[in-house]
């Protein structure tokens, strides 16, 4: 029984979408489907229908591990505001040249009606959610 129970687990977390808690995980098709595809298109458009923010990392960066659980945890608290999305620049690396990313972590804010920000290092929590409130959600000073 327990193998059986096992193998299911394993078949199950193989088919579904890789998430961890509401941040999803991108891959370089899938950034093309869901943000924008720069192969089709010259000038930027946002495709999704809330703002979103793109945590670029490795797993191997210690400031990207750290920042892990942040994103994670302000995922769940915006979870009907913002899509909270990862790339990881060693798989995807067409898109970690695409934003001309060398140096991690970096993160990309995305509001539906501007160009993106793409903020380098790790920052505060604090800091993150200032950013998602003013910049994404517009919801601070003015």
């Amino acid at each position: 029984m327990k193998k059986i129970l096992i193998s299911v687990l394993l078949i199950m977390s193989a088919v579904l979408p890789v998430v961890a808690d509401d941040v999803t995980y991108l891959t370089t098709e899938e950034f093309k489907a869901r943000i924008f595809d720069y192969t089709t298109e010259k000038e930027w458009k946002y495709k999704g229908d809330q703002p979103c923010v793109i945590d670029f990392y490795t797993t191997w960066c210690g400031p990207c591990r750290r920042l892990a659980p942040i994103m994670e945890e302000l995922s769940q608290t915006y979870c009907d505001q913002v899509r909270f999305y990862k790339v990881d620049i060693e798989r995807e690396r067409e898109l970690a040249a695409l934003f001309g990313i060398s140096s991690i972590p970096q993160v990309l804010y995305i509001r539906a009606e501007s160009k993106p920000m793409l903020l380098k290092g790790l920052y505060p929590k604090e800091n993150i959610v200032e950013i998602i409130d003013d910049y994404l959600l517009k919801k601070g000073k003015k």
